[in-house]
């Protein structure tokens, strides 16, 4: 199994439909509405570890619904612990995400899954690159692994965030940090081919309204997946958790 290395070029916006991000909402009542919320005809767990990586600008807290319901399915589940998604990703992975993927390979006894949203699905690649003798298997929801390819708005927050980056930590990061340009580990795992032995699955929509979709897909027919909604709503999609119990349990 090969997977897409991250492409190095000069960021570009992305024309998609940012408005239908709205539609967000409907997403989570269809979710609470499903029989896959309640497990019905998903395969069960037994005690597997995923852990939930969240997006550019987003903590841990929207994924409460995902991290329920993986417990109730029978997975251990685990937050990231990386707090608010506004940092160096490499920072974040060092100093933060590589204790919890520690904490549950032992406690599971097992390697372990990750599912990451938009930039944290890009996190996690970067991750099974570095430790993939502890990683079973990477789901992305919405990632733009393949380029930094967003919306402007996206992009002028990306900028933001990477000044007070370079402000906070001056002296002690790359001057490139924050762009594909850099040489941290994080943007250098990603330049790699993906792991052979690591079990990968892209989820995507074609009316995401953060990212271009065609960046965050493999081009493999058999690891892509493609559901309709938002971006935003992927981590409240019934297509996305039928996708990620049918994943899961694929990987025993």
């Amino acid at each position: 199994m090969t997977g897409q290395r991250y492409s190095v070029h000069e960021r570009t916006v992305a024309d998609v439909p940012m408005w239908q991000e709205l539609l967000v909402g409907v997403e989570l009542v269809q979710l609470r509405l499903s029989g896959i919320f309640y497990g019905l005809g998903a395969p069960r767990g037994h005690g597997e570890a995923v852990v939930l990586i969240p997006g550019f600008l987003g903590t841990d807290t929207y994924l409460g619904e995902l991290f329920s319901w993986l417990r109730g399915l029978g997975y251990r589940s685990y937050f990231s612990g990386i707090g608010w998604n506004a940092e160096c990703p490499n920072l974040l992975i060092r100093k933060r995400l590589n204790e919890t993927i520690q904490r549950a390979f032992k406690a599971s006894g097992c390697r372990v899954h990750l599912v990451g949203h938009s930039l944290g699905g890009v996190i996690a690649r970067s991750v099974a690159g570095q430790r993939p003798e502890q990683i079973a298997s990477v789901t992305t929801l919405g990632s733009p692994f393949r380029g930094p390819v967003a919306h402007a708005q996206v992009l002028r927050a990306s900028d933001a965030i990477r000044n007070r980056i370079l402000r906070e930590h001056a002296g002690h990061i790359l001057p490139s940090c924050y762009t594909e340009d850099c040489t941290c580990e994080f943007v250098a795992s990603l330049k790699n081919h993906f792991p052979a032995d690591v079990a990968q699955t892209a989820v995507y929509t074609k009316s995401d309204g953060i990212v271009d979709w065609r960046y965050c897909i493999t081009g493999d027919p058999r690891l892509d997946r493609e559901v309709a909604g938002t971006h935003v709503g992927l981590v409240f999609n019934p297509a996305v958790y039928r996708i990620l119990a049918a994943g899961l349990a694929a990987c025993r």
